[in-house]
């Protein structure tokens, strides 16, 4: 059958094309892919092409499809796997498939989610990396997977019980948390998953340099409602602090910070954020470097002496995804805080070679239909001109200004897709 994607042919090279899709294997899926968000992570792929890990030599003569953010409708089921999987169900799915490196979006010439249709290998079915999926949305099965990147980098953090060789996993519960550099898309879910998980934080602050991202986040998820909660959130700009180190410490009351998160990997910010470690403090390089030789001064006495200790986190797994896309149904965290932009699938080629170039959060692409990609707070100026404008801008002012499921059924309505 025919399919559209955006293929990956080398270092700055992706098309929007036709191609042809082969018939599926006994053991294989088909599915429709019906949203998907781009990740700072293509963008990295982008510029590396066959030098990236995830992407095979062959790359120039054998494109891949990117985009690993996706979700859609099961359409075909091989004969292995009919009493487990059934047409016309949606499916969600983990892109980081177990024991390997290949992954969708970066190794498979049929299988990644800037396409209209593709087709899942019995391997990663096999590992449990598709599963049905009943929830009223696509799109927050699209953004279960960077959610499951935050949840898994809580999940990863731990600590310790003074005398024992015990390690209790998770950030502290009742404690101090620091993201530096949170204001961004992965922040934002940071944040909304701290005010539920089970490890609730005493309080948690955010760090920014721009003023105009801090408003944004403290509309969609003001102070008011941490406190609702039972969280202290904090937003502070700190290139107008006097002395960053001291004012995010005496927010602490003295005490520093258990669970510090790095959101941006800048050398200054990792050393401040391992200054600011309280005893038995972990922190997390969570934003992932693109130089190999990247680093930074670290205190080694502090790691002796208070043990601190330093790890980083990338990726989540399948019970991250399942939690994140459970919390989501249930209204526990609000997925919708990332997304700052919509779009059909002639903008993903585009929007992703100039991603960081594009200011806002996460850019959400919809796969069976054209539309430029296009941020949410333009809506209402499109709208002066475009009634459907006008209606998606009044419903997203009905959500905080946030997309939404009933966004999204507009669209589809617009758009015809069934």
């Amino acid at each position: 059958m025919k399919a559209k994607g955006v293929r990956l042919y080398g270092a700055q090279d992706v098309r929007l094309e036709e191609f042809e899709l082969p018939q599926i294997k006994e053991d294989e899926i088909l599915v429709k892919v019906v949203s998907d968000s781009i990740c700072m992570s293509t963008w990295k792929t982008i510029q590396l092409g066959k030098d990236h890990k995830r992407v095979p030599e062959n790359v120039a003569t054998n494109p891949v499809l990117i985009g690993h953010e996706f979700t859609g409708d099961i359409v075909e089921v091989g004969e292995k796997w009919k009493d487990k999987f059934h047409v016309g169900k949606k499916f969600a799915q983990q892109p980081a498939i177990p024991g390997q490196m290949e992954s969708p979006g970066y190794s498979y010439e049929y299988f990644g989610g800037a396409a209209t249709y593709c087709i899942f290998p019995n391997d990663v079915i096999e590992k449990g990396c598709i599963w049905e999926y009943d929830g009223d949305s696509y799109f927050e099965a699209s953004l279960g997977e960077p959610m499951s990147c935050v949840i898994g980098g809580y999940h990863t953090n731990f600590h310790t019980v003074p005398g024992t060789y015990q390690h209790i996993m998770g950030t502290k519960e009742g404690g101090n948390i620091l993201i530096l550099g949170g204001c961004g898309p992965m922040g934002l879910g940071a944040v909304s998953y701290g005010l539920t998980f089970e490890n609730k934080p005493k309080r948690i602050v955010v760090t920014e340099v721009n003023d105009a991202k801090i408003e944004r986040a403290r509309e969609v998820i003001p102070e008011s409602e941490a406190a609702q909660h039972g969280v202290e959130l904090h937003y502070v700009n700190t290139s107008k602090m006097a002395d960053q180190e001291e004012e995010l410490m005496a927010l602490t009351e003295g005490h520093g910070y258990d669970d510090v998160f790095i959101y941006v990997p800048v050398e200054g910010l990792c050393e401040m954020g391992n200054r600011l470690l309280a005893y038995d403090g972990c922190m997390n390089l969570f934003a992932g470097p693109t130089d190999n030789q990247f680093g930074s001064r670290v205190n080694l006495y502090d790691c002796h002496y208070s043990r601190t200790r330093i790890l980083g986190s990338t990726g989540g797994n399948s019970d991250d995804m399942k939690e994140a896309i459970e919390k989501s149904a249930k209204g526990l965290i609000n997925s919708a805080v990332m997304v700052t932009h919509v779009g059909g699938i002639n903008s993903i080629a585009e929007t992703t070679m100039n991603l960081p170039k594009i200011p806002g959060g996460k850019k959400l692409a919809y796969m069976q239909f054209d539309m430029p990609m296009t941020a949410i707070e333009d809506f209402g100026k499109l709208g002066e001109e475009d009634p459907f404008f006008k209606e998606l801008d009044e419903c997203c002012k009905e959500h905080r200004g946030l997309w939404s499921k009933e966004a999204e059924r507009l669209l589809f309505d617009h758009f015809g897709v069934n």
